[in-house]
Parts: structure tokens; C-alpha cells; sequence
């Protein structure tokens, strides 16, 4: 597949700001990211903003629940846990069926139908008195979490190879950082609505009204509105993008204005800024599957086929470790914080915003592992993608199992030190997470949609198993993330041993 090469810092502000597309599979070869008339960069912005608003609601309980919400429902530790073990269960299930949708009507149908149907079950998480009514809100909440496929499988849609690492991964990070920003922008509106004289029984209900709902719905209208299916146009057009691309192996690139550009269809290569579009004609090729891979409509045998393939589980026993991981931390972490550090200076505003911290350093962290997996696909092929999602996994590992023993022997854990284990592991973490979607477009390519849903299961299946750890291991927490740790490392490097094709 032609790919562009970017030479100097002016061709790569270019990039940052105009689509170049490769005129085989009409994809952009840039992420145009300071540009909003486009398909691409409305595209790209439209889905890490819907993984984001889903935070919103999907974790609006975490900062809350360690004593607001756990006083006024007079719920036991054990009943917060099964809480957080149920949302990460129903986002497991919505994840697997959101991928053949996917596949089906596209990754924009399906974002915007998760963001209304979630909203639903946001709008009633203030009526909810007993612990009962909280597993069910927090079940249909937990729907949001599907959009996180949606996100993936946009992005690949619209993002040709050598970019599709680093689209990800900025969608999926800025959509995870929607998990910190949760954390503060709850907490504040709840202390704000205290000091204009509520009560924390309505303070804390008050806040879901004010923050998720609007906010879901108006995302949801804007990705129907402005959002387009695939770069053929419609979704059913999807099959007929695909042209036989060349096969050079120079290393020349050639590109034309496309103002004037002709696809194999006759017809303008169009992306809402004509002039400044560019159309990759020739460039240093490596023959992938991903260059003709169009999404199909799941079938019984075509699932029996995904479902063997040792391809599959590379990428999600990996995202079980990684993203499984981070789902347990941002669910856990400021109730373990809390436990650990309680006293009249450290109470829930200041565990929620120290906790906060982790999902928050997704805005750079994730990108930053699609920017690697970009990166070393170019000298290395898919096996460097592979063997650097198994390196930093292992190391999010031994780091958890570090901090682990750090709290297990010391009495009184000093925050700076837990901050300290937790920013670094908090890294590698996401970093692992944002080079494993650069990996996946690269396993079952034609049925991506399907594909993203499984890898995203699995991570919320990690999610399930590492709270279960936390549920059963609460108090100091240290065993919870030295076993967990203990767990990523054992099964990252086993993965070592599944083959993943050249290119």
C-alpha cells in the first residue's frame, strides 16, 4: 500500500492539519487533528468525544461512592465492590455484541445508539435508595462502555496503516481521560452544590442530572449530524471503495493536488477541503492484508474462524492485563487511598483527585503507545507491535507488584511513594493499551468491528478479575496489586509464543 513519508517539521504541521489520502482505499494517511472541515478530522474528534462523555456517567460513582454514596445507601465495602464488579460486567457483554453491530450498520450508528440508550439509566441514578436499585443503575450505566469499540473501529475505518497506530491510540486516550476528568469535575460539582446548601443526599443525585445526561444526548446528536459512516460514504457503499492499489517498492513519494484527482470511480477524492487535500500516488510499499480490508457482516463459520485463530488472543489477553488493569485501579483506587490514608487532612476529595491522576495521564501515555507501535511497525513490522504491547505489559507487572509489597510492609505507606509507583506504572500501563490498538487492525482485518469487541471484552473481563482481587483482598489493598501484578507478567509472557504475520 502507498504510504507518505514525511520529510521536516513543515510537512508534519501539514499533516497535523490537512487529510492526505491514499487514493487505493481512499483512507487519510495523516490524523489532521487542528481541522474540523473535513470527514477525518470530524470523524477522529467525534470519537474519542464519545468514549469521553461515556466516563462521564459510566464512572461518575467512583469518587463518589467511598463515602457519600456508601453513607447515604448504607452499603458495606463488599457491596461497593459487587457494584463496581457489575458495571464491568455489563460493559463486557454490550462489548462483544457492539462489535458485530459494528460490522453491520458501522461504528457511528452504533456510538451514538450506546450514548442515548446509556443516558437513559443516567437520568435515573438519583432515584436510587438501596443497594438493589444500585446494581441495576450501575448495570445499564455500564452500556457506555461499549462505545470504546466504536471509537476503535471509526478510527480504523478512516486511518490507513501507517497511521491507524497513533488514530487509535489518541482516540482511545482521549476518550480514557475522560475517566480522570470524571473524578474532578464530580467532586467539584458536588462540593459546589454542598456549599449552595444542599445536602449530600440530593448533592450527589443533583450531580448525575446536571453532568451526564445533557451532555450524552448532545454528543450523540452531534456524531448522527456531522459524523459520516465510512470513506465511501454510506456504510452499504463500504465494499465498493477498494481499488487495486500498486505494488512499488521505491522510494519515491508523489503527490498531487486533489483538487484535481480522480479516484478509479471517476469522482473527486472529497473531504470537505479540496485545496489542501493531498492524494499519496506512489511510496515505499509493504504488502498487509489492512490494505483492502473491508468490515462483513458476522456469520456463524466466519466467527468459528475468529474465535480459533491464536491472532485473536494475542491482543486481548494482552488488553485483559493491561486495560482490565486500569479498570480496576480507576474503580478502586480512591477507596483504597482513602482506607489507606484516611485522617482529618486526607478525606474523598483529596483520594479522588490523587486517584484521578491515572486516568488522566491518558491524554499523553496512550497516544504515546500508538505513536511507538506507528513507529517501530516501520523497521519491525507487526512483530514489533507485538513483542512492545508484551514488554510494557510485563513491566505494568513488575511495577504492581512493587507497589504491592511496598503497602504490605510498611504500616503507615507514605503517599508520595504510592503517587510516585502508581504515575510510572500508570505509564506503562496505558502506553501498553495504546500499542495494542495498533496491533489489532492488523488481526482478523475484515472483521474489525468484531474484532475491537472481543479485545475490548477481554479487557473488561480483566476488569471483572482484578476487581474480584480487590473485592476479596480490601484491606491494606497490597496483596490485591501484588497478585494482580503477579498475573500481567505470567500472561504476557506466555503471548510470546503466538505468531503474528510480517506486515
Amino acid at each position: 500500500m502507498p504510504a507518505l513519508t514525511f520529510s521536516g517539521i513543515s510537512s508534519a504541521l501539514y499533516g497535523l492539519r490537512h487529510p492526505v489520502i491514499n487514493p487505493t482505499n481512499r483512507k487519510c494517511s495523516t490524523i489532521p487533528v487542528f481541522s474540523l472541515n473535513n470527514q477525518y478530522s470530524r470523524n477522529f474528534h467525534l470519537s474519542w468525544l464519545g468514549f469521553f462523555v461515556a466516563f462521564l456517567s459510566w464512572f461518575a460513582f467512583s469518587p463518589l461512592i467511598p463515602d457519600v454514596i456508601k453513607t447515604d445507601l448504607k452499603l458495606t465495602s463488599a457491596e461497593v465492590g459487587n457494584s463496581n464488579i457489575i458495571s464491568l460486567c455489563s460493559t463486557l457483554i454490550v462489548r462483544v455484541i457492539s462489535g458485530p453491530l459494528v460490522d453491520r450498520y458501522g461504528p457511528r450508528k452504533v456510538m451514538a445508539g450506546l450514548l442515548i440508550i446509556g443516558a437513559i439509566p443516567s437520568g435515573l441514578a438519583g432515584t436510587v435508595s438501596t443497594v438493589n436499585g444500585l446494581y441495576i443503575v450501575r448495570f445499564f450505566i455500564g452500556i457506555l462502555g461499549g462505545t470504546f469499540v466504536s471509537c476503535q473501529a471509526w478510527n480504523t475505518v478512516f486511518f490507513d496503516k501507517n497511521v491507524v497506530g497513533r488514530a487509535n491510540a489518541l482516540g482511545g486516550g482521549w476518550g480514557n481521560a475522560g475517566g480522570g476528568f470524571t473524578f474532578i469535575i464530580m467532586i467539584a460539582l458536588f462540593n459546589q452544590l454542598l456549599a449552595d446548601g444542599m445536602s449530600p443526599h440530593v448533592a450527589w443525585r443533583a450531580a448525575f442530572a446536571i453532568v451526564p445526561v445533557p451532555i450524552l444526548l448532545s454528543v450523540a446528536t452531534a456524531t448522527l449530524m456531522f459524523g459520516t459512516d465510512h470513506p465511501a460514504g454510506k456504510w452499504s457503499d463500504r465494499h465498493n471503495v477498494v481499488a487495486a492499489g500498486p505494488h512499488v517498492s521505491d522510494d519515491q513519494t508523489s503527490i498531487t493536488d486533489s483538487k484535481n484527482a480522480k479516484s478509479k470511480f471517476g469522482d473527486d477524492i472529497e473531504t470537505g477541503d479540496e485545496k489542501n487535500v493531498q492524494v499519496t500516488v506512489t511510496a515505499v510499499y509493504m504488502a498487509s492484508e489492512l490494505d483492502t480490508a473491508v468490515n462483513n457482516p458476522l456469520t456463524l463459520n466466519m466467527a468459528s474462524k475468529i474465535i480459533v485463530n491464536p491472532l485473536t488472543w494475542l491482543p486481548s489477553l494482552a488488553y485483559m492485563t493491561t486495560f482490565g488493569y486500569e479498570l480496576a485501579i480507576d474503580a478502586n483506587l480512591a477507596t483504597v487511598l482513602y482506607t489507606l490514608l484516611k485522617s482529618p487532612t486526607f478525606g474523598q476529595t483529596k483520594a479522588g483527585y490523587v486517584a484521578g491522576i491515572y486516568g488522566l495521564l491518558n491524554v499523553f501515555s496512550r497516544p504515546l503507545g500508538g505513536y511507538f507501535g506507528d513507529l517501530i511497525y516501520t523497521r519491525f513490522g507487526v512483530p514489533g507491535k507485538k513483542y512492545l504491547t508484551i514488554a510494557c505489559g510485563v513491566t505494568q507487572g513488575l511495577l504492581s507488584l512493587g507497589l504491592g509489597l511496598y503497602i504490605d510492609n510498611h504500616s503507615h505507606p507514605s503517599l508520595a511513594v504510592i503517587i510516585g509507583i502508581f504515575v510510572v506504572l500508570a505509564i506503562f500501563n496505558e502506553v501498553a493499551n495504546g500499542v495494542n490498538f495498533s496491533l489489532v487492525p492488523h488481526c482478523n482485518p475484515n472483521s474489525n468491528g468484531f474484532m475491537s469487541g472481543i479485545v475490548g471484552a477481554m479487557g473488561n473481563l480483566g476488569g471483572i478479575i482484578f476487581a474480584i482481587i480487590f473485592r476479596f483482598e480490601p484491606s491494606p489493598a497490597g496483596k490485591a496489586f501484588w497478585i494482580s501484578g503477579v498475573i500481567a507478567v505470567g500472561v504476557n509472557l506466555l503471548l510470546c509464543v503466538i505468531r503474528v504475520p510480517q506486515f
